[in-house]
């Protein structure tokens, strides 16, 4: 019996192993003692205990970034390291309610039941495991259905200034699709902004919606992983045979977050103070997004704020552009046409649509961007007459059907239309 007793001390440590903070700085802890690998999670006792991330190794100590801030933790605290590691509790429950990036509810509404357990860092999919994206993805917004066709398992970008409209775009793509499963991700946004977002913009409708949420005031990791938090949930129901939209506001928030991490890090910043660790995190994050073989698939809207209405300036958002399947730019000038939402057809593109409409749908959808194009480049002269009409046929067509293009362009927030209904105006203008 005490030959047992003794096997099994021998066989389980009699405490769990420790390390302590040696150094704390504004944004990250220097600790000694363990012996972690980079992306291990730990636990720090402090005043108020909370978890961090071990983003560097040296060799007698390494660096944390916490999860919270670092008021109230002191020289001496104890470091555990966590065995789970960086995993957050998924499953059915998670559908109508609001969370944080470690999926704990924050609207008020009791635990939620929680099924298994997904990494929040996976992989993305293999690339001879992606099915080929041959299925339209209707999203109820017309000038997208109707020229700038969108497929199941697509990744686009919504790019656009602030005060755009992007928060009511993306709103009417959720209310217009019809996918099973809604995740959307509320990266870096202020906290007014949630409770609006959801009243006004989904009007209190979260059926079959999850939203996750880290807002501008929590830390630059919790707001880094909210974002593949809310990635691993549209990959759970992705493996249950689901087909899930994925909305993220925002990917420069996003990118913001890691590079306070990077430059805390001591990384050189490169172009707009961005470290090289903020770009190719994107990559990271967008192309676990798509269309599985034997699985579902994830049809991913990632919004871009774009610095000063210039997509080429901004490093995040040209990098972005270059990874996603297609760009849905919001021009701020035809607001001041009253024109909602303001997509600019003629800078944004959809890279499966070829694929994916039938040719008198892609002919009818060119047509109209070809009269609306000749509209734009001749549009002071037409304003101020000189433009004498017979000159140019397809001008004078262009002319013509100005009042019904535009109109086809309006669509109001709460209308949504069928795809069938799109096509059939589209046929009626062109």
């Amino acid at each position: 019996m005490l030959k047992e007793i003794k096997n099994k001390i021998k066989q389980k440590p009699l405490s769990k192993p420790y390390g302590f903070i040696k150094k704390i700085n504004p944004t990250n802890i220097i600790a000694t003692g363990l012996n972690p690998s980079v992306g291990d999670i730990v636990e720090i006792k402090s005043n108020i205990p909370t978890l961090g991330m071990v983003t560097s190794v040296m060799e007698n100590e390494f660096i944390i970034t916490p999860f919270s801030f670092v008021e109230g933790m002191k020289i001496g605290d104890k470091v555990y390291i966590n065995e789970e590691g960086m995993t957050v509790p998924v499953g059915e429950g998670l559908l109508g309610r609001v969370v944080d990036p470690f999926l704990r509810p924050i609207d008020g509404k009791g635990e939620i039941k929680y099924e298994t357990k997904y990494p929040i860092i996976r992989k993305p999919i293999s690339p001879l495991q992606r099915g080929v994206i041959n299925e339209v993805f209707p999203t109820g917004v017309k000038a997208i259905d109707g020229l700038l066709t969108c497929g199941k398992g697509q990744k686009l970008g919504i790019f656009a200034g602030s005060g755009v409209g992007k928060s009511t775009l993306m709103s009417m793509i959720v209310r217009g699709s019809e996918s099973d499963i809604k995740v959307i991700a509320l990266i870096g946004e202020r906290g007014r902004e949630i409770p609006e977002f959801i009243e006004h913009n989904l009007k209190g409708d979260l059926t079959n919606t999850v939203i996750i949420v880290a807002t501008s005031d929590d830390s630059a990791l919790m707001r880094k992983y909210g974002a593949f938090s809310a990635m691993a949930v549209a990959e759970y129901f992705k493996d249950k045979n689901k087909d899930v939209l994925f909305l993220m506001d925002s990917v420069t928030r996003f990118a913001m977050a890691q590079r306070e991490i990077g430059l805390a890090m001591g990384e050189p910043p490169t172009s707009k103070g961005y470290p090289p660790s903020s770009i190719m995190l994107l990559p990271q994050l967008m192309e676990r997004a798509g269309k599985e073989k034997n699985k579902g698939s994830i049809t991913a809207f990632f919004t871009v704020l774009v610095e000063g209405d210039d997509t080429s300036a901004d490093p995040i958002a040209d990098q972005a552009r270059s990874i996603l399947d297609g760009h849905i730019l919001l021009d701020r000038e035809l607001t001041d046409f009253g024109i909602y939402p303001p997509i600019n057809i003629l800078k944004s593109a959809s890279r499966v649509m070829n694929n994916i409409v039938t040719p008198e749908h892609l002919q009818k959808a060119q047509k109209f961007k070809k009269l609306y194009a000749l509209l734009k480049e001749n549009e002071v002269l037409i304003r101020i007459g000189a433009y004498q009409k017979g000159t140019d046929p397809e001008l004078d067509e262009a002319i013509a059907k100005k009042e019904a293009m535009e109109e086809f362009l309006k669509q109001p927030p709460t209308a949504l239309f069928k795809f069938f209904e799109t096509i059939t105006l589209l046929k009626s203008v062109i």
